[in-house]
């Protein structure tokens, strides 16, 4: 039994079926962890969802901002990426996106001393109060009767600080924007969205930015972070953080990493066209 976690795939499902054979991934034993982007960009994204779709409780998820994205299509809030046009189309479309619906911002694990998000969790919280604030979202995707007006509020990137007095909508966007947009931050937690390079060179001329598992202070959480989310990052395992996504939607790699191991070899990865 083996449990491995898996970069953004963003479509590539191909690539995806190449890396579980490098593992002989076994779905009857082992198990994956996804770190959500599981759509958008790359050509088969109803490939992907239908297949993870179908690894039932063999698979854990967390939602990306893209998938997140995807289920705001589907209720008419914007023009789907036209990588999704296929998805859009297809005649189990309501019935992957009531599965996207249900799959977690935060998935934890205690045995295995790791947690997973798609970017992030933010410094102003311990794992407790990340749990609490991912399963408020959480439910209203799963109950939510006006998810069009509801995601229509979410769209906005203030505020960049957090205050455990925010307002209901305000409170919720900055824990969507958290989780799945989150990759820099001052040494006070403030929150930007502009910078998307890698630490090495968006440091050199904002000095002042730093990855958020960076910050001075930052909550402290004693299990491992499993995050994607960021490729020009590519695959980071320090300070009790794992990033994974190395970029296979721009030809780079898709990379797993295997969890319950204590071996050296911990890192998979297969170059993507």
């Amino acid at each position: 039994m083996a449990t491995y976690a898996i970069g953004d795939l963003q479509g590539c499902y191909d690539p995806l079926v190449r890396l579980l054979d490098k593992l002989h991934f076994d779905p009857s034993k082992d198990t994956l962890w996804l770190v959500g982007d599981l759509v958008c960009r790359g050509p088969q994204s109803l490939e992907t969802l239908r297949f993870i779709k179908s690894l039932d409780k063999s698979a854990k998820c967390v939602l990306g901002n893209h998938d997140i994205s995807l289920i705001a299509s589907h209720y008419g809030l914007f023009k789907p990426h036209p990588s999704l046009k296929k998805f859009m189309k297809s005649p189990d479309r309501d019935e992957l996106i009531h599965w996207l619906r249900h799959q977690p911002l935060l998935h934890i694990d205690y045995q295995l001393g790791h947690c997973m998000v798609h970017a992030g969790i933010s410094p102003a919280w311990n794992l407790s109060e990340a749990k609490q604030y991912a399963e408020e979202i959480e439910t209203i995707l799963k109950t939510g009767d006006n998810l069009r007006d509801w995601f229509d509020n979410m769209y906005h990137n203030k505020p960049k600080r957090w205050k455990a007095t925010l307002s209901d909508g305000k409170r919720q966007r900055y824990i969507i924007n958290s989780f799945t947009r989150m990759r820099y931050c001052n040494k006070y937690g403030k929150l930007n969205f502009k910078q998307k390079l890698s630490p090495n060179v968006v440091q050199q001329h904002k000095p002042h930015l730093m990855p958020w598992f960076n910050v001075p202070n930052r909550s402290k959480i004693d299990l491992k972070i499993i995050f994607g989310h960021w490729s020009t990052l590519g695959f980071y395992d320090s300070n009790q953080v794992v990033a994974l996504d190395t970029g296979c939607v721009w030809s780079g790699e898709l990379t797993a990493y295997q969890i319950d191991t204590v071996e050296d070899k911990k890192r998979y990865s297969i170059q993507c066209r």
